[in-house]
């Protein structure tokens, strides 16, 4: 089978009528935003409808308001949704279950197929949610030394 790339936009509706219908549809993410869980790429996801209320820590597909297709990670289940990406430190709170699209049952990295109900998955979930604190001060003194020694070639 030959590999083709499309715009997420305009495979939204056959993504929709899929999962809809009790399928799953996989493909690669874009962009940097779940580093390092996915990569540009490299990594493939296969999403599933939710069966029921997502929960902490699931990946999943969503539409912003301006209409823009995101895949984070739930940060937060309230009455409504706060997502995070895994590369980001600001959350994005108030997404409605009417906005979820679907969520991550598995991934595909280097041809292995991981579950997100596998248990690696889970505790990497977990220790990255709780290591962003740290990993948001590295990532400014890393950029603050960066800044030095370009001052001081």
């Amino acid at each position: 089978m030959r590999e083709r790339k499309i715009k997420l936009n305009d495979a939204m509706p056959v993504i929709r009528e899929k999962l809809n219908a009790g399928g799953e549809v996989t493909f690669s993410p874009h962009g940097t935003s779940m580093l390092p869980f996915l990569r540009d790429g490299r990594d493939t996801v296969t999403l599933t409808l939710p069966q029921g209320r997502l929960k902490k820590y699931d990946v999943a597909l969503y539409q912003r308001q301006n209409g823009q297709y995101v895949l984070h990670r739930v940060a937060r289940v309230g009455s409504a949704y706060t997502f995070i990406g895994d590369n980001q430190f600001v959350y994005e709170e108030g997404i409605e279950p009417s906005q979820i699209i679907g969520v991550c049952s598995s991934f595909i990295r280097k041809g292995k197929v991981i579950s997100a109900k596998s248990p690696l998955w889970k505790a990497y979930a977990v220790f990255w949610h709780y290591s962003r604190f740290p990993r948001r001060v590295l990532a400014a003194l890393y950029r603050r030394g960066k800044k030095l020694l370009k001052r001081g070639n």
